[in-house]
């Protein structure tokens, strides 16, 4: 059999996996599911969650199996490219594989993913237990995937930071893999620190990836959609447009003097008017981005504290009014009776 005829083979493979409904794909990951319940579990010889895969700010718990499979775990990988991992493990293996069967049926080649993702890998950690994870290439295979769903328009807006990760994360893992073949062909693989690979990419990742970092904490806007009367959806990034507004007034308004005009200013908008980034994005990591989260965890303090919109906004004009604004406060005074002996 020559090359032509195994490239026919792989064609046609594409085709009848990209021709089987969500249903069917489902029903096939469950009977390799099955069958892999059935096999004895793999032992992780190497790895734990103290020494887990570094990205930049991702960690990403890693093992190898004693048949030297390299496996990430499940829910790492989940939280690594992007996408919520709340819900446990099965929730984020759901989400992922569903997300994968979206993209199948506008037409991207997901390299069958969504079975890969449904039939994860069990194996005993050191440290005993049981464990799932995916083959350590699931992550490039996801990444491309990713991009080439971008490239041909497949991406809803909320999933446009999915791609813009995955893209950072292959210009990372190209830059290593060119100084590990460098290494490997010199030599120096012999010589050089334990652990440097890892730290190169780390370091490279962590400047693209800090304006991913998640700034607001997911009690922020779970406290606020309370506060509006909304119902909240922990596995949803979709959130009412008008909740710019709020955000701006609650925070910006109220960290310091002018901030939020000045950042207005500084964030530069697409097309359609929207900003490009987030305007925590553009604050010192000295003096604005501190202040910031000081004051997050101050609002959300207050959210919790209130029980409902208007009672939180009292108590937050009251601790944190927005400069510019003079806030009268409620108090009982009548200045015809006071002479001046009760102060």
């Amino acid at each position: 059999m020559n090359d032509t005829d195994n490239s026919g083979k792989a064609r046609g493979g594409l085709a009848r996996a990209q021709s089987l409904t969500a249903d069917r794909r489902q029903e096939i990951a469950k009977e390799a599911a099955m069958a892999r319940w059935s096999e004895p579990l793999k032992l992780a010889t190497h790895g734990s969650t103290d020494h887990p895969l570094k990205i930049g700010i991702i960690e990403i718990p890693c093992y190898v199996l004693d048949d030297g499979t390299r496996v990430l775990s499940q829910r790492g990988l989940t939280g690594g490219i992007g996408m919520s991992a709340s819900g446990g493990s099965k929730a984020g293996e759901q989400r992922l594989a569903v997300f994968f069967d979206t993209l199948a049926s506008k037409g991207t080649d997901i390299k069958d993913l969504s079975t890969r993702i449904r039939n994860p890998i069990g194996f005993k950690p050191p440290g005993g237990g049981r464990a799932y994870g995916f083959e350590a290439t699931i992550l490039a295979d996801i990444c491309d995937v990713i991009l080439a769903a971008r490239q041909a328009g497949h991406l809803h807006e909320q999933q446009r930071h999915l791609a813009e990760r995955a893209e950072i994360l292959v210009r990372g893992f190209a830059r290593v893999g060119i100084i590990a073949l460098i290494d490997e062909a010199t030599g120096y693989e012999r010589d050089r620190v334990a652990g440097s690979l890892a730290k190169i990419l780390e370091a490279f990742i962590a400047k693209e990836l800090q304006p991913w970092v998640r700034t607001f904490p997911a009690a922020y806007y779970e406290e606020l959609f309370r506060l509006r009367g909304l119902p909240y959806a922990s596995d949803s990034v979709r959130r009412p447009q008008y909740f710019g507004l709020l955000t701006n007034d609650i925070v910006y308004k109220r960290l310091a003097p002018g901030v939020l005009d000045e950042l207005k200013n500084v964030v530069v908008r697409g097309d359609d008017g929207r900003p490009k980034h987030k305007y925590f994005q553009k604050l010192t990591t000295n003096v604005g981005y501190p202040k910031l989260r000081e004051h997050l965890g101050s609002v959300v303090t207050l959210m919790k504290l209130s029980d409902d919109y208007e009672d939180f906004k009292t108590k937050l004009d009251r601790i944190h009014p927005a400069y510019g604004r003079t806030i009268s406060l409620p108090l009982e005074y009548e200045p015809e009776a006071d002479d001046g002996t009760g102060l």
